[in-house]
Formats: structure tokens, C-alpha cells, sequence
């Protein structure tokens, strides 16, 4: 295969639910080993093709913007937007990743001390109990934190430092990529397997 795009395939499970969005390296490894199909989203038909059928639809109907397509020696493939696992019936389960942007998107970029918003090269992640009190360093103990009430704050329990917390810090649930992308962060083929709300 030659030059790779840096497109996005959405991929379904084989009821039809959102799962992943995969690279086109990853997507023509699951077509062509035969663990995905394409559902031709082109001419709105949803017709779903495996591996032979999707090179003859290549084929036989060209695209003029060659960046839409992968060249192989003998081939010019289309990139197809949407694959449908033949086997997966599950919805992945997985958490939420503790790191400094989930835990600033689980309280809004919002101080949890001045309740003000800020830009995340404005805050911190402060312990609630501090780490040398034998706070943790968990999802129920950190919260994000303007730099001065950080300062303000320092190595000391919230009430000793005269300051409250806006809510108590909890786990987020897992949210599944599909609750967080919005219609311009994803391919219009892709809307109607999305379910998104505006």
C-alpha cells in the first residue's frame, strides 16, 4: 500500500453502534483479513460489501480526488467511511483515563475552589487531602484549580485554608468517544450512525 491518508474510518459493531474510529491502515487490515465490511455510504444504498466486492466498486467507479483513495500497484481503492464488524456484538467498556485533561473536561475547566472558568495553561491539579497527609492522587481526591487558589490553598485542607469546594470530587463515568465528538469533528457519512445531539 502506498502513500496512507490521514483519514478516519468510523467503525460500527454488527449491531450497528459506533465502537471506534480507526486509521485507513486499520481499516483496510479489518476488510481485508475479513473481520469488517464496508457500508457504501456514497450513494446513500448502505449496500455492505466485503473485500472483492468493495475492489470491483472501486473499480468501477473512480474518484476524481486521488487523496480520497490508497494506490496499490495495480489498484486505486477507495477509502471507505464506514466499516461493520462481522463478529463484535459489545460496546467497549472501558474508564475514563485519569490525566490532567479528562480531569479538567470533568469539571468544566471550571476552578473547583472560585467556580471561575479558565484556559487549561491557567490551571492546576490540586489534592484536596494533600498527598504529604496521605491524600491520593485519584479522581476522588484531585480537582482542577486556578493557579491563585492553588497558591492560596498550598499544603493545607481546604478549611484550613478558609476556602470550600464548589462540589465533591467523584469518578467520572466512562463516556463513549461518540458522546464527545461534534458534527465538525467527524465525516458526514458519519451523522446518521451517530445519534448526535446538537
Amino acid at each position: 500500500m502506498g502513500c496512507v491518508p490521514s483519514y478516519r474510518i468510523l467503525v460500527l459493531n454488527r449491531l450497528w453502534q459506533p465502537v471506534n474510529i480507526v486509521g485507513v491502515k486499520r481499516g483496510f487490515s479489518l476488510l481485508f483479513q475479513d473481520y469488517a465490511q464496508v457500508i457504501n455510504t456514497s450513494d446513500g444504498t448502505f449496500e455492505i460489501m466485503d473485500f472483492g466486492s468493495w475492489v470491483k466498486f472501486s473499480e468501477q467507479n473512480p474518484l476524481p480526488n486521488s487523496s480520497d483513495c490508497v494506490q496499490t500497484v495495480r489498484l486505486s481503492l477507495r477509502i471507505p467511511n464506514v466499516l461493520l464488524l462481522r463478529a463484535y456484538d459489545r460496546l467497549p467498556i472501558r474508564e475514563m483515563k485519569f490525566n490532567r485533561q479528562n480531569l479538567f473536561e470533568r469539571d468544566g475547566f471550571r476552578c473547583q475552589y472560585c467556580n471561575e472558568t479558565f484556559q487549561s495553561k491557567h490551571l492546576n491539579l490540586d489534592h484536596v487531602i494533600p498527598r504529604d497527609r496521605g491524600g491520593k492522587t485519584s479522581w476522588e481526591n484531585v480537582v482542577t484549580s486556578c493557579i491563585r487558589c492553588n497558591s492560596r490553598k498550598a499544603n493545607r485542607l481546604p478549611h484550613e485554608a478558609g476556602m470550600f469546594l464548589v462540589r465533591r470530587p467523584r469518578k467520572p463515568k466512562w463516556r463513549p468517544f461518540v458522546s464527545s465528538l461534534t458534527e465538525d469533528q467527524c465525516d458526514e457519512s458519519w451523522i446518521q450512525f451517530l445519534n448526535l445531539k446538537s
